[in-house]
């Protein structure tokens, strides 16, 4: 049985790295921790819905250009 499980891919690091900010800067703007940031650069934790849109407004984006949704196929 091969199991299907969707995954994020950000451009967060990218456009941070682009403005020269930190997670600690980000995370302090959009009032959230810096280890919610970490953890959604590295793909380990999907966003909520308002957080997503607050972080693509954040950088002046559409959600799904700062967002990708990817398919990782586990057997």
């Amino acid at each position: 049985m091969v199991k299907r499980k969707k995954l994020f891919h950000t451009k967060i690091k990218v456009l941070r790295a682009e403005r020269n900010l930190t997670q600690e800067d980000l995370a302090i703007d959009l009032g959230v921790n810096r280890g919610t940031i970490l953890e959604i650069e590295r793909g380990t934790f999907n966003p909520s819905l308002k957080l997503a849109f607050s972080i693509a407004k954040y950088f002046g984006e559409s959600v799904d250009e700062v967002f990708e949704m990817l398919e990782e196929v586990e057997e």
